[in-house]
């Protein structure tokens, strides 16, 4: 199967070219005859070219991709993987085209490895394997060329010859040196003549005029390529020159990423004075220019130069490119030369903008919602809502940062971004929930945070409550109306106009009276005098506290009011409980000390209980006296002859079926095979035989273990009224049996004489 690779040109793009032959396969048979399998034949194809910095619109056209497996029925998926893939590139699964989403910059990257395969949309198999092929991206003269220093120093000695050797520079240019003339470097001389000249190609610079003597003079020297003039200007000695690189008065071109943050750096421009000293101190400002609100520029006072700042937040997407005028100026002017001025010159700034890929944007830089506690869940609490500044919006999806919503309270829509509450919110618990929202772009992945602050609105759902726990005590010498506590509320809710709280007994109390005092606050009265201790220690008042808001909430607290022996001034001597311990002769600390016994003796009794419970295991052999004749001993009487779910009784008479070997529960086997012993001879039916056989085998066998476990099968129903029932010392016909006896044997042997007597008829008749 071979794939077949469209190639379509573009008036923009290079010659594209793509070379599609069939692996060669094995043969069926080689030279000795063997049949080998033929291997499939896939694809292969050279490099492919794109140009750089396409300035066409939509998407670049690369090729398209078509296998012989395709049908055009929709059932094939073209894959495209490796070095952009996805991003860079992307490829049309159902028709195959590839396109190049972007421009490409050939000195960011000169080539892309990719891989192309087709896969069954139903099945996901692979119909073709992977294979590779290589996106070149041709080059265009988009760079201009740098000189190797910054600034070159040479000098010659005055009165040389003509061609005299100065000094070689060299400069570099990063366009490709394989295409074209984009990075072939031609250097010359645009003034300086007729003193000096420069090799075009080499760079060297040499004497032109002979008997050249040590005067100072200014010249103007530059390199650039075909393209690019860049021009610089020094004072230079005749003996010396200084050929300086960076561009000066004239057109500077600047490029700058839309990133660039507020005060950086986007560019420098410096101006030539051939002066020294203060007189060479130069300062930049900007004339006009579209780009004037959105750039500054600054001197630098050590270099001299111009620096070109970011005043104002670029956006490639709103404006691409901005020119300013910006004039030099020397600072200190002789005004006795001010006749020879002006002492300033103009140049023209281009500065280019260039994209890069943005994450999305909010519109607020922060969010403040309101929601009321007693929201129920899956309530819509706000909408966050961003973008993508880019040129091609790309999809946003938007999360919830779960470190900071680590109880999982909220939720938001990741198309539209309103968020909602998962759970029930309490404003007595948190007042504020800070999370933080994230958007991100679904193709780059670009990501964006901004925070929400969630204010939980109070609603009155919360009564209130004594503000202490009181201990209230009331005097057996007290009189009526005597004040005995103060009491005041709390509430965890917070009204706006403020709390104010009511107090009432749930019921009248013939004891004690409460007084609310209306600042929320009661206070609770005697109503009566004379109480007495030993009648009743203690009275609990139940009192009813509600506050103001809607709806009204209310809640009955408890206050307990005990009963103390107080002097004549009222100051407590003894209260209720430890008065009455006392008076019986009890201290506190006798008390614990009778706590603690008893709770020893509980904690005795309960593990003597549970020692008793552990029982050991009963041991296999009961009887120490005689380890070699241990007999296990079934008492169970059976159902006969007829009663085959019990016991087989058949077993006895095949030693074929006795002889298979069961290992012992009672001791761990000490080896996974034990001996296979000889089974006994087929003839001897007799059990009592097979029995003593097998005694003496057991006996003689090294291997067997020290004691044995011997059931006995010779005599039945030990300890039965009718002894044994088994039929192996039975007569050898059944018209001997007699069976008449089994009817005086009682009802236990009713059903077995009815069965048998009841034959005897049968066989009579």
């Amino acid at each position: 199967v071979n794939y077949l690779i469209r190639i379509h040109k573009t008036n923009q793009s290079p010659n594209f070219d793509a070379l599609i032959r069939p692996v060669p396969g094995i043969s069926t048979s080689d030279r000795d005859g063997r049949t080998l399998q033929r291997t499939k034949r896939g694809w292969m194809w050279n490099s492919f070219f794109l140009l750089e910095e396409w300035t066409g619109t939509g998407k670049q056209y690369v090729g398209k991709l078509h296998s012989d497996m395709d049908h055009e029925d929709g059932s094939v998926k073209y894959v495209l993987t490796g070095d952009g893939a996805g991003t860079v590139f992307e490829i049309d699964e159902n028709s195959g085209d590839i396109h190049a989403t972007r421009r490409l910059d050939r000195e960011e990257k000169a080539l892309y490895t990719l891989s192309a395969k087709a896969v069954n949309k139903t099945s996901g198999q692979d119909l073709e394997r992977a294979s590779e092929f290589i996106i070149k991206i041709h080059d265009i003269n988009d760079n201009e060329p740098k000189f190797a220093k910054d600034t070159y120093v040479a000098s010659v000695l005055e009165m040389s010859n003509v061609g005299a050797f100065v000094m070689r520079v060299t400069a570099t240019d990063a366009d490709d040196e394989a295409y074209g003339n984009s990075a072939k470097l031609v250097y010359s001389i645009l003034q300086g003549q007729p003193y000096f000249s420069v090799e075009p190609e080499t760079g060297v610079i040499r004497t032109a005029l002979p008997n050249m003597i040590r005067e100072n003079r200014e010249r103007r020297v530059c390199f650039g390529d075909f393209k690019y003039q860049h021009c610089s200007y020094k004072h230079l000695p005749v003996y010396s020159i200084d050929l300086f690189c960076s561009p000066s008065l004239g057109t500077y071109h600047i490029s700058t990423p839309e990133s660039a943050g507020i005060g950086s750096s986007v560019g420098r421009i410096k101006a030539y004075d051939t002066d020294v000293g203060e007189n060479a101190e130069m300062w930049y400002s900007i004339l006009d220019g579209d780009g004037q609100d959105v750039f500054n520029i600054i001197t630098d006072s050590t270099s001299q130069e111009g620096v070109i700042t970011v005043k104002k937040q670029l956006d490639y997407e709103s404006k691409r490119l901005y020119s300013l005028r910006v004039q030099v100026t020397n600072t200190h002017i002789d005004r006795r030369f001010e006749q020879l001025g002006p002492f300033s010159d103009t140049a023209i700034v281009r500065i280019t903008v260039t994209d890069v890929d943005e994450p999305p944007v909010f519109n607020r830089a922060l969010y403040i919602f309101e929601v009321d506690e007693d929201t129920p869940a899956g309530s819509s609490v706000g909408t966050v809502s961003a973008r993508d500044p880019d040129t091609i919006n790309h999809l946003v999806k938007y999360t919830i940062d779960r470190h900071t919503d680590l109880e999982r309270l909220f939720s938001i829509d990741s198309n539209n971004g309103t968020i909602s509450t998962l759970q029930g919110l309490d404003r007595e618990t948190s007042k504020w929930h800070n999370i933080s929202v994230l958007a991100t772009e679904l193709s780059t992945a670009l990501q964006t945070r901004v925070p929400v602050f969630i204010k939980v609105r109070d609603v009155n759902d919360n009564a209130p409550e004594f503000a202490m726990y009181y201990e209230t005590f009331v005097c057996e010498n007290v009189k009526a109306g005597q004040l005995i506590q103060t009491i005041s509320a709390v509430d965890t809710d917070e009204p706006l106009v403020g709390h104010k709280f009511v107090f009432s007994l749930s019921t009248i109390n013939p004891n004690f009276t409460i007084f609310d005092n209306e600042d929320n606050t009661a206070r609770i009265l005697t109503r009566r005098g004379s109480f007495n201790r030993r009648e009743m220690s203690s009275y609990l008042l139940p009192v009813v506290i509600s506050d103001n808001d809607y709806p009204i909430q209310s809640s009955t607290s408890t206050l307990t009011v005990r009963v103390c022996a107080c002097d004549s001034r009222g100051n407590v001597q003894t209260c209720s409980n430890e008065a009455l311990l006392l008076s019986a002769g009890l201290s506190t600390g006798a008390l614990v000390a009778i706590l603690l016994c008893i709770l020893i003796l509980l904690m005795i009794v309960v593990l003597f209980a549970a020692l008793r419970r552990q029982k050991k295991k009963e041991p296999l052999i009961i009887s120490k006296e005689d380890v070699r004749d241990n007999v296990v001993s079934y008492n169970d009487e059976g159902g006969g002859e007829e009663d085959t779910q019990a016991f087989d009784i058949g077993t006895l008479r095949n030693p074929e079926v006795i002889d298979t070997n069961k290992l012992r529960r009672d001791i761990m086997p000490e080896m996974l095979f034990p001996f296979r012993r000889t089974s006994p001879i087929k003839d001897n039916t007799d059990v009592r035989d097979f029995i003593n056989g097998r005694l003496q085998e057991n006996d003689s066998d090294p291997t067997a273990p020290p004691y044995d476990s011997l059931a006995t099968y010779a005599y039945e129903g030990n300890g039965s009224l009718a002894e044994s029932l088994s039929s192996l010392e039975s007569a050898a016909t059944e018209g001997d049996q007699e069976f008449e006896y089994l009817s005086h044997w009682g009802p236990q042997f009713k059903k077995l004489a009815d069965m048998y007597i009841g034959q005897e008829s049968q066989r009579e008749t």
